[in-house]
């Protein structure tokens, strides 16, 4: 069993909350525009975001990885390319379920949580073959991923 460790630094167990999912077969290049999408929202204001994704009436501004990616008129924050990444967003809604039971379990405000850190890593590359015609094969490869979400409660002022 490998020993994952966070790549969140200087996290503080009084004042932060973490939740990672480790080893999901979800594209890497969706998964870091979806957390560069969530990053500095609440937790509410995430799971509207994601839901409204999923239902397709808010677009990701693709930032990075946008070659050759339409145009939404609904993507916020001034960037034109956007998608709908369905699978990405599913599986960060339940990476947030676990954020908002981690906090519960060690009694935070909930209405008070940031996502302070979204961090999307490679994981194991998964190398296969694909049979092809006259006896030959072609590589397949999929990389698995790991998402990782730090909250922190934002001081009431």
């Amino acid at each position: 069993m490998p020993n994952y460790s966070y790549a969140f630094q200087h996290f503080d167990k009084t004042k932060h909350v973490r939740a990672a999912i480790r080893e999901k077969d979800v594209s890497h290049k969706h998964c870091r525009e979806v957390a560069v999408a969530v990053k500095g929202m609440s937790i509410e204001k995430a799971r509207d975001f994601l839901t409204m994704l999923l239902q397709k009436k808010i677009a990701v501004p693709y930032r990075r990885y946008n070659n050759e990616v339409a145009h939404r008129s609904n993507v916020r924050d001034g960037f034109f390319a956007g998608r709908f990444p369905q699978k990405s967003a599913k599986e960060f809604l339940k990476l947030l379920d676990n954020l908002e039971t981690n906090a519960e379990y060690k009694g935070m405000d909930l209405d008070r949580l940031r996502i302070i850190s979204a961090v999307v890593h490679k994981g194991t590359k998964l190398e296969r073959f694909t049979p092809r015609a006259m006896g030959k094969a072609s590589p397949k490869f999929d990389t698995l991923i790991h998402i990782e979400l730090v909250a922190q409660e934002s001081r009431s002022e």
